[in-house]
């Protein structure tokens, strides 16, 4: 039981818990997950390693709070705008999570996220260019940005309350063009391989990292409310303090995110740990010459069911679905119809 209770208090805590703000191909784009506040931080010492995937398909397009077309889209451009019609962006993210818990007060963590990311777009098309021969597409295939978060439980006698100070580095490949438009700002930016775009760079905010160096801050609260059911709040704020991307006519800044969690998990049985979340997210604008700033911003949130399964003594496995319930979004954005994640995690 000591081996599950350390597993169950710390799935998410190398995964799904940094998840909510971990992802910025969209303002909210579904990986708004945070389980860690469900199940707690582990009180007990060891080691653990964690596996996840997630899948995020953001097949519809959306403005404000409701869905848009691309020929509405397009209609911009009919009428003398510049307005890009993108078609479709599906997200793939596995992520190798390592804990270490030296003792009841302290967490610490290792998140190292691989991207594989395929985009299409019609670009700048009017409505009469909407055909399947008008679709560039890209993909990227690479290291991501590693966090490294610490997380600190000695508030309170029973471990229960905690703070988060974490950072995120720019280890993944970022870029754009440069302010004179010969060349690439950034580190090893992909271009669209397909398509009227072939071989013009990929958005900046698409590419695997955004060449930031961001600060992580965070708080968590879980406690019993019954003698089954225990419920959570959890909070985290990401800003980027430095960028890469920092001279005139090719600089980038993501926007900051917020993303809020609260829910209940259900622990009549500790074999099979069902859970039932609320998350919410907010993003602002990206800031840049390379900033798509008009339609990078904006609010969502999700109703997030999802269960824990020990399998054997020191491993168990989990899964989540997400399901979107309100969004609120600036310009003209990709958003997920659902979403998932499945992963396992392994304490020694």
């Amino acid at each position: 039981m000591k081996a599950i209770k350390f597993l169950t208090t710390s799935i998410l805590s190398l995964g799904i818990v940094m998840s909510s703000l971990d992802c910025f191909a969209c303002a909210a784009c579904g990986c708004s997950l945070s389980s860690e506040a469900a199940t707690g931080y582990s009180t007990t010492t060891g080691w653990s390693v964690s596996l996840q995937y997630d899948y995020i398909n953001q097949n519809q397009l959306r403005s404000g709070t409701g869905s848009v077309s691309s020929s509405q889209v397009a209609g911009i451009n009919d009428g003398g705008g510049s307005q890009e019609v993108e078609h479709g962006t599906i997200n793939r993210y596995i992520t190798l999570g390592l804990g270490y818990t030296p003792s009841a007060e302290w967490n610490l963590r290792l998140l190292v996220p691989y991207i594989d990311r395929s985009h299409t777009t019609y670009g700048q098309a009017t409505s009469d260019l909407l055909t399947p021969d008008q679709i560039s597409g890209s993909s990227v295939s690479s290291l991501g940005d590693i966090k490294f978060i610490t997380s600190y439980q000695g508030l309170l006698s029973n471990h229960n309350l905690g703070i988060q100070l974490g950072v995120k580095l720019p280890t993944g490949a970022y870029g754009g063009p440069n302010a004179s438009g010969t060349g690439i700002a950034g580190h090893n930016p992909v271009n669209f391989t397909s398509g009227p775009n072939t071989g013009d760079l990929l958005d900046t905010s698409l590419q695997a990292g955004t060449g930031s160096t961001d600060l992580i801050v965070g708080a968590y609260y879980n406690n019993k409310v019954s003698q089954h059911f225990s419920a959570f709040v959890n909070f985290q704020f990401q800003a980027a303090v430095k960028q890469e991307l920092n001279q005139a006519g090719e600089d980038y800044r993501p926007g900051n995110q917020e993303a809020l969690s609260f829910g209940i998990r259900y622990e009549a049985n500790p074999t099979i740990e069902p859970q039932l979340q609320v998350n919410i997210n907010h993003r602002s604008q990206d800031l840049g010459t390379l900033a798509d700033t008009p339609n990078s911003a904006g609010t969502a949130a999700y109703l997030s069911p999802g269960v824990s399964i020990s399998i054997l003594k020191d491993v168990q496995i989990y899964g989540f679905g997400q399901l979107p319930i309100y969004s609120k979004l600036e310009g003209y954005q990709l958003f997920p119809h659902v979403t998932g994640s499945v992963g396992l995690t392994y304490a020694f």
